[in-house]
């Protein structure tokens, strides 16, 4: 199934711009002030925990018609994996919005978390081993509600025991086995969920509903910074910049990297007048994207674009040494020393994004693009 790049599933806002330089005496907001929503009311949410993975009658009657319940977990698996993504009248459409397993499957419609639910739902119901996992797909920012959202992935890892262990995602021709990956608790997938439907009530104009959300995402997982994030742009939207610099610092003790945390504090800071602490948290931003390899890469499709092949080759090599197996980099780098006249060397990292690529259908596409940009060696197109 083909569709959008399912990316919208751990969302952290940038209202500005996103060990960390610290107030002195620390947060003047305790995080039981941040959750218990100070000066804002939160409010229940209609979607309870138990909500998320529940199944209906209607689910496990789809189970009963496409899944043989004596086979075994492989071809349970297999058929599963058939009935939904590729069964004749369940077509399943992305769109950015996060639904229970149920609602998902009534809807056919959902996000990469959504999915995720769904098909963990009706996989443990088979007794099949699947847990939601994280991962590190490259930095990617969209645009919406005059709010930038930074979008990142979850999938799921089925796990067969002697048979093995299966990624199921629902954009697999864009999935990428370079990407950094974990196995989540529950707990954190169920931070994910109320962490994206706080991220959509705000983006509605719902604070109360947000705030509830938000508040459940983090009582989850404490460590769960992008919660923490969310809480401190939906309190400086509320015009408590003290509540909101807690809870940013709050999300830099989980994730002293937090892109968003710094940014954000750097633009509240801003806002007070207070320019140098402002400034070191600009710096702290800029020094982590620095040593991002995704960023890097950005950096360098920019300067090819630009023409600039020679800075672009330098941001590629500085990105290799950060990660060495990603095969985007190795290409667009053969790509730099091609435009250069370097013929040799063009073939050289072309050859190597076909090692390093880990489909045989990229392989074979690598194979094929440096057959039709470099004739073999030792011959040369004539005239």
């Amino acid at each position: 199934m083909r569709m959008r790049p399912a990316l919208a599933c751990l969302v952290a806002l940038v209202a500005a711009c996103a060990s960390a330089p610290g107030r002195g005496g620390g947060p003047r907001v305790s995080v039981d002030e941040l959750l218990s929503g100070g000066p804002l009311a939160p409010l229940p949410g209609p979607v309870a925990d138990e909500q998320v993975l529940a199944l209906t009658p209607e689910m496990r009657a789809f189970l009963a018609e496409h899944v043989a319940s004596g086979a075994d977990r492989v071809t349970r698996l297999r058929q599963l994996g058939s009935a939904v993504i590729h069964g004749e009248g369940f077509h399943l459409a992305y769109d950015e919005t996060t639904r229970t397993a149920a609602a998902t499957f009534e809807a056919r419609r959902g996000n990469c978390l959504s999915f995720s639910s769904l098909f963990v739902a009706l996989a443990r119901e088979l007794g099949i081993d699947a847990r939601f996992q994280e991962v590190d797909t490259p930095p990617d920012w969209s645009y919406r509600a005059e709010t930038f959202v930074l979008n990142r992935h979850v999938d799921v890892l089925v796990d067969l025991g002697r048979d093995g262990e299966h990624v199921v995602d629902f954009n697999m021709e864009d999935f990428r086995t370079s990407y950094d990956r974990r196995a989540i608790s529950d707990g954190r997938a169920l931070a994910h969920v109320f962490n994206n439907l706080g991220v959509e009530r705000m983006q509605a104009g719902e604070a109360g509903l947000a705030l509830g959300y938000l508040r459940r995402a983090a009582r989850h997982d404490p460590s769960f910074a992008p919660a923490w994030t969310n809480l401190g742009i939906l309190y400086a939207r509320a015009g408590q910049p003290l509540y909101a610099e807690a809870a940013h610092l709050r999300a830099l003790r989980s994730d002293p990297s937090n892109l968003v945390a710094m940014s954000n504090l750097a633009g509240l800071y801003e806002r007070q007048g207070d320019r140098t602490r402002a400034s070191e948290y600009r710096q702290l931003a800029s020094q982590h994207r620095s040593r991002n390899p995704y960023y890097l890469f950005q950096l360098a499709r920019e300067a090819f674009q630009a023409g600039d092949y020679g800075g672009a080759a330098g941001r590629l090599e500085d990105a290799i040494r950060r990660k060495r197996n990603e095969d985007q980099f190795y290409f667009l780098l053969g790509m730099c020393r091609l435009k250069q006249g370097d013929e040799a060397g063009a073939r050289r990292w072309l050859a190597k994004a076909e090692e390093v690529a880990a489909t045989d259908a990229l392989k074979r596409r690598y194979a094929s693009k440096m057959d039709i940009l470099l004739p073999p060696p030792g011959e040369h197109p004539r005239d």
